[in-house]
């Protein structure tokens, strides 16, 4: 199983900090057509994803027990 995380927006939109699913052997890119589709989240794919707490890029492929956190962009003055 993956843990997967949501920040900002996103744990707004998706009503929880976190889920566990099983993705290991995808690559972020599918994680995300995944959460897109599952939670209507069509802003998951502007997000940052970092994979055990390390940027990572849309072909990094997830393995067992990763914990996968999408960021958001983050506007400010």
């Amino acid at each position: 199983m993956n843990k997967i995380l949501f920040f900002a927006e996103l744990q707004e939109n998706v009503g929880k900090e976190s889920i566990e699913i099983e993705a290991a052997g995808q690559s972020i890119k599918q994680l995300k057509e995944y959460i897109e589709q599952e939670y209507n989240l069509s802003k998951v794919h502007q997000s940052m994803t970092a994979i055990n707490e390390e940027f990572a890029p849309n072909d990094e492929t997830i393995k067992e027990h990763d914990t996968i956190a999408f960021i958001p962009p983050v506007s400010g003055g």
